[in-house]
This record gives C-alpha cells, sequence and structure tokens, in this order.
C-alpha cells in the first residue's frame, strides 16, 4: 500500500454498492483507490453481518473509510452500528446525480481524485511538505 495519502496507515475502504447509479459509482470508486494504494477495500457485508474477522478488522483500522452513493450513507452506517465512525465520504455532496450519473471510467476517475485531495487536506501527516504526494 502507498505511504502517500494515508500517512501509512493502514486503511481500509467500504464502499455501497447499491441499486443506483450512484451506488455503482461508488463501488467502482473504491476499486479504483485500491487498486491504486490509497487504502485497502473490504467487505461491508461481512461487517453487517457481524462476521467475527470483519469487525475486528475494522476496530483495528488505523483509519477506515466509506464511500457513499447517497445520503441515505449505507456504509458508513453499517460502521457505526459496530462502533465504528469512519470518514465518510458521499458522492451526491460531491456533485453527482442520482438517477443521473453514469458509472463512467471518467467519473469513477474525478471522484477518486477528489476523494484523495480532500483526504490531503484533512489528514495530518500524509504528504511531506512542498511534495505533490499521490494525491496531486
Amino acid at each position: 500500500m502507498s505511504e502517500c495519502c494515508n500517512g501509512g496507515n493502514k486503511s481500509l475502504l467500504y464502499a455501497c454498492s447499491g441499486c443506483s447509479d450512484v451506488g455503482a459509482c461508488s463501488d467502482k470508486t473504491v476499486r479504483k483507490l485500491s487498486k491504486d494504494g490509497f487504502g485497502k477495500m473490504t467487505c461491508l457485508a461481512g461487517v453487517g453481518a457481524r462476521i467475527s474477522g470483519f469487525v475486528e478488522s475494522a476496530k483495528g483500522a488505523d483509519e477506515n473509510i466509506t464511500i457513499d452513493g447517497c445520503l441515505v450513507a449505507c456504509a458508513r452506517k453499517t460502521l457505526e452500528c459496530i462502533g465504528v465512525k469512519p470518514k465518510s465520504f458521499i458522492l451526491t455532496e460531491m456533485g453527482l446525480i442520482k438517477g443521473k450519473t453514469a458509472a463512467t471510467e471518467e467519473v469513477v476517475k474525478n471522484m477518486s481524485n477528489k476523494i484523495m485531495a480532500e483526504n490531503k487536506n484533512t489528514s495530518s501527516g500524509n504528504c511531506a511538505p512542498g511534495s505533490d504526494c499521490c494525491c496531486g
């Protein structure tokens, strides 16, 4: 995993993979972020089912990041149900419109870039001063 953008922490990524277009965008965005080394994608359904390994991983992670498609925020609420407060990103608050946004490569890249930039701006110790880091 890249040590950039997450301060070298072990970040777990959770996606809403709901039935809407923005749910599909969320899922594909998390897959891209995981592939790019921003964190490690893990199973939200495993947390929801209270499977001990997934629950303990969430509780033991340095950082949990949820990416929800819409304001219902199912991914965030699933982690909150086990007592974990994740860093939450909601794609409709970032410019996507539910029912009108196809999960295209361009949309996924744009959302990934916004999330990395936002994480860079809100997390401490992520990048060396003056460096572009992987978020830029």
